[in-house]
């Protein structure tokens, strides 16, 4: 079946330089934002200033109660509009002029490690209807100093900012999505090429009906369980590198198609940790796919006893990452190993892997049998970091105390 193939030109130097020149305008923007790290100071001094009045009138007794509740609702509404200019300022630079380091700090945002526009839209929208929530709730609170012409209108532009963020909420779904989907059709134009003889299929148009749910999608991942790394009982280890976890937390090893390998003793929470992983990639849009070592060599077994070993990989592909757990608890032939290998090879550089195992990768030896196993290493750990985890089982921590008890 005759094939037809891309014509591609590259760039030429002059279009190069002013794609660049233009991505570089984006620097304009970070005297906007230090612009805002201002106004934050000018609200903390508003703040004080309103406290030391309140405090004031309290101690010479010239406070009343409406009085005392609407500048403590002050107080309120300045802190909530400082955290919407701490949201826009951190979130804004990060998203829109560049990366802030502060992977591994110990005090870094959750929000931060997976914001981009859309998910900092919804959260402004959202702390916009909270402030305007205080501000109404002062206007009732002082009724009979309001106007019922002041109350209507307070009201319904207060309903106007619920509908835009239920909005805003609404369209985020789809949004991310479609970049998703946008992301995953880069990828394929980058991807090395094909054999010839491999037809590309088109795939199918569904309906917002034939959609899977949110639920669905995460029960296809094939999790055990849903962990958070928020769950994390990271004091239990005894040797933990928390930082490194946290910047694995931004997600950036996904976008940069490296691998994570979990190693470490039976019961130290290194499938949490890849499952937590996992659940967090889900939750910013990609897709993960999770299964044990023994039932992948199943699968990927199966595929090359039907023939289609080639076509299980590149179905493979659809999911951003994979997630093999418990490798080294069952020994594998030659065989098995040759198909380890190829999963890894064709991942090389393609998309991410989260292993987890009970012993380093210098001595996968003694799991993988056969001439692959040191060229299936090679390729995991070339763009891997590895995060070694030590200490006694969790498991039986728990029902040690349990049988003390």
């Amino acid at each position: 079946m005759p094939t037809v193939q891309a014509i591609t030109r590259d760039p030429s130097p002059t279009t190069t330089t002013l794609g660049y020149a233009l991505f570089a305008t984006r620097w304009l923007q970070a005297p906007l934002y230090f612009g805002l790290v201002a106004a934050q100071g000018v609200y903390v001094y508003k703040f004080f200033n309103e406290l030391w009045t309140l405090v004031l009138r309290c101690v010479t007794g010239q406070a009343t109660e409406t009085y005392v509740m609407l500048a403590v609702l002050k107080l309120v509404d300045v802190v909530m509009i400082a955290n919407l200019l701490i949201m826009v300022i951190v979130g804004g630079y990060e998203t829109f002029v560049s990366r802030i380091g502060l992977q591994g700090h110990r005090d870094q945002p959750e929000w931060l490690s997976h914001v981009n526009s859309n998910v900092l839209k919804v959260k402004l929208a959202t702390a916009i209807v909270g402030i305007s929530s205080v501000h109404l709730l002062q206007m009732f609170v002082d009724v009979h100093h309001t106007s019922r012409h002041s109350l209507l209108w307070g009201t319904v532009i207060h309903m106007a900012f619920i509908a835009s963020a239920a909005i805003l909420a609404y369209m985020s779904g789809p949004m991310a999505a479609h970049a998703e989907r946008g992301d995953r059709h880069t990828h394929r134009e980058h991807a090395p090429d094909e054999p010839a003889e491999k037809a590309f299929i088109p795939a199918q148009v569904t309906t917002r009906e034939d959609e899977p749910s949110a639920e669905e999608r995460l029960r296809a991942a094939g999790f055990p369980a849903r962990k958070l790394l928020e769950d994390f009982d990271s004091e239990h280890p005894r040797s933990f590198d928390r930082e490194a976890v946290a910047r694995l937390g931004k997600l950036d090893f996904v976008a940069a198609r490296r691998n994570v390998v979990f190693v470490g003793p039976p019961g130290t929470g290194k499938t949490h940790l890849a499952v937590g992983l996992g659940v967090r990639a889900w939750q910013a849009g990609h897709s993960v796919l999770f299964a044990t070592a023994e039932e992948w060599a199943g699968r990927l077994a199966g595929a090359r006893d039907a023939g289609r070993l080639a076509e299980e990989l590149a179905a493979l592909d659809e999911h951003a990452v994979l997630i093999v757990d418990e490798v080294g608890y069952t020994p594998f032939d030659a065989d098995t190993t040759a198909l380890f290998f190829q999963l890894v090879a064709h991942r090389y550089e393609r998309a991410s892997l989260i292993v987890t195992g009970d012993r380093p990768l210098d001595r996968w030896d003694e799991i993988f049998g056969g001439p692959a196993a040191l060229a299936m290493v090679d390729r995991l750990a070339h763009h891997a970091e590895v995060v070694r985890i030590d200490g006694d089982s969790y498991r039986m921590r728990r029902a040690t105390s349990a049988w003390a008890d």
